[in-house]
């Protein structure tokens, strides 16, 4: 049976301008016991700005005490109080702090509910001006060039819109490497500071938003990738063939075969076996 005494609210917080805050929000501001805050001075700022004062006791819940955190909201929840969690910006969960809680809520049958509101995904996808019917979220990019590349080749037969978040100080490394595996012309838009005065859209192809993003950016950033096109199929004949160009041109095999397989799209060890099988009937 549901424990039907405490509960655990998510909280939407505004993106930057503060008047984006749901009068819900505003109401459990000024109610609930306990405020797991991602930032307790932003936390604080936000109320001021909505003229609201914190009835309960404020506590900090950030990546590195969120373990350390649980216990103790997990009791107060069972103990019948109410927890508001909000994070600096938008939704909690969402590469946020508050999956952890929610999950040890739901093991241990606690009541969970949300306070929809602000979402930068969702504001991004709607002002990219890119198709995004269907779109997949990717959290942030990989810090590191070999996992960023990686990333980058995962999407790239990807058909539906992604949307990643990205720090302006790696954007322009980011969106080079991009151009590198995806190509310069796959649409994409790069979205800074949501909702706030400075408020940015640039759209175009990588490679133009590459050469924009040289100059430095600052800001929050979103970035929201385009779909891939469906590729037209190549006879694998052709793939073969291409493998030991590149193979003559001094790459190693697994590597270049490696490199085609990615390009067209289709299995590396498919390719990779029908180059060998090629080799032997030469």
């Amino acid at each position: 049976m549901v424990n039907t005494h405490g509960l655990l609210v998510l909280a939407a917080t505004p993106l930057g301008d503060s008047r984006d805050a749901s009068p819900r929000l505003v109401e459990a501001l000024g109610s609930a016991d306990v405020i797991a805050a991602e930032d307790t001075r932003r936390l604080r700022s936000l109320a001021a700005a909505l003229g609201v004062t914190p009835a309960g006791r404020v506590v900090s819940f950030y990546d590195a005490v969120e373990t350390a955190r649980l216990d103790g909201l997990l009791k107060a929840i069972e103990r019948g109080e109410t927890v508001l969690l909000v994070t600096d910006a938008g939704m909690p969960s969402v590469s946020d702090p508050g999956f952890r809680l929610v999950s040890a809520c739901v093991a241990r049958d606690l009541r969970v509910t949300c306070l929809p509101g602000p979402s930068a995904v969702t504001t991004a996808l709607a002002l990219s001006g890119l198709p995004c019917e269907r779109f997949c979220f990717e959290g942030f990019a990989p810090r590191k060039d070999g996992e960023r590349r990686r990333f980058f080749a995962d999407l790239a037969d990807e058909p539906r819109a992604a949307v990643f978040f990205e720090s302006p100080h790696r954007i322009a490394a980011t969106l080079a490497l991009a151009v590198e595996v995806l190509g310069g012309g796959r649409r994409a838009a790069v979205c800074r500071e949501l909702t706030k005065p400075y408020e940015e859209i640039r759209r175009g192809g990588l490679g133009e938003l590459a050469e924009w993003a040289k100059d430095g950016v600052r800001g929050e950033i979103t970035v929201v990738l385009a779909g891939a096109e469906p590729r037209r199929a190549q006879p694998m004949k052709t793939l073969v063939e291409r493998v030991g160009e590149l193979v003559d041109g001094g790459a190693r095999l697994k590597d270049a075969a490696g490199e085609v397989a990615t390009a067209a799209g289709v299995s590396r060890k498919q390719l990779y076996d029908a180059v060998l099988a090629a080799r032997k009937e030469s």
